[in-house]
């Protein structure tokens, strides 16, 4: 898998949990304390998020962190 692919994968499966929850870009956004643009880049995989930042995240839509990942 290609950092380009790993990158769209993890995109995908954060826009998958958190329609799952009913939410908007901007809900995801507030909850982790970022901007809609970046939640928006990463879900679209224009970013190489950090470990700390997909943790953020994770906690945000209350999953762990490797279930973020799985795919």
């Amino acid at each position: 898998m290609t950092k380009e692919e790993l990158k769209k994968k993890i995109g995908q499966r954060i826009v998958e949990l958190r329609t799952k929850k009913g939410w908007s870009q901007s809900d995801l956004a507030r909850a982790c304390n970022k901007d809609r643009q970046a939640v928006e880049k990463l879900e679209n995989g224009k970013v190489n998020p950090t470990l700390y930042s997909l943790l953020e995240v994770s906690e945000a839509l209350e999953v762990s962190l490797p279930s973020l990942v799985k795919f």
